[in-house]
């Protein structure tokens, strides 16, 4: 009996394998802690849209100073009073607790000749046409709290519908255009919209409070996804390299062979 030890073949040391999971790693942590910074914006902007609308509302000449500084009034809550331009208003397409209409946009003109964009709420389908609400076209002098919305900047998405100025439809808020069609100058413009409050208008519409402030904040989750991944990666690499070894080392054992 004689103890002879057989030769393993010398497999190639996975390079490639390593350095592609070593890119795979540092992709995943990069997405996680991207995700983590994330989470701190979301965090401080939840905070600022908090104490903004928790806030005193304050007059509209304050938030125009705020407009004019920082072109940024989001949820600010505001208090104007003028006369409202009923047969001015602009209808845009929304939903409101399940059922399809319209947020009325109606001009308010202030005394200085000025008009602001107000969305007075929320009326179905059926009632679009200012006719069959005649109780909540009020005449003479409105006061209107609610929250300052920025105007968008451009249409939000390509996959909304343009526009239909003909049908007095609007599916997404362009604030100039809604002015154009309301024979609005755009000199004599307010360069944000206001959202009513939920103060109810005579007759029940249009129904007002009807600004959504759910912002999702799924930015945890998705980083501890993204490291919870590069953690699984980082585990399977060690496994396979402890068990190449280990097979490296069982193959360069001594075998028993006996000799006849």
């Amino acid at each position: 009996m004689s103890d002879v030890a057989i030769p393993a073949k010398s497999a190639r040391f996975p390079w490639i394998t390593l350095s592609l999971s070593a890119i795979l790693f540092v992709i995943l942590i990069g997405l996680g802690t991207w995700q983590v910074e994330r989470l701190q914006w979301k965090e401080a902007l939840l905070a600022t849209i908090a104490a903004r609308t928790h806030s005193a509302p304050q007059p509209l000449a304050e938030i125009e100073k705020i407009w004019a500084q920082d072109h940024d009034v989001e949820y600010r809550p505001v208090t104007v009073t003028g006369r409202l331009l009923n047969d001015r208003e602009r209808h845009f397409f929304a939903t409101y607790e399940g059922y399809s209409g319209y947020f009325i946009y109606t001009p308010l003109q202030l005394d200085d000749g000025r008009a602001v964009f107000v969305n007075r709420g929320f009326v179905p389908y059926d009632q679009k046409n200012a006719s069959t609400r005649q109780q909540g076209e009020v005449a003479g002098p409105v006061t209107v709290t609610g929250l300052a919305r920025n105007p968008l900047a451009g249409k939000p998405s390509s996959i909304l519908p343009d526009n239909d100025l003909v049908k007095n439809i609007y599916f997404w808020k362009d604030l100039s255009v809604m002015a154009a069609q309301s024979s609005i100058n755009p000199e004599q413009l307010v360069p944000f919209f206001i959202d009513a409050d939920k103060t109810p208008n005579p007759g029940g519409f249009p129904i007002g409070g009807v600004t959504i402030i759910d912002l999702p904040n799924s930015h945890l989750q998705y980083a501890v996804t993204w490291y919870g991944l590069a953690a699984t990666l980082l585990a399977i690499v060690i496994i396979s390299m402890v068990r190449r070894r280990q097979g490296d080392k069982a193959e360069t054992q001594p075998s028993d062979l006996t000799s006849r």
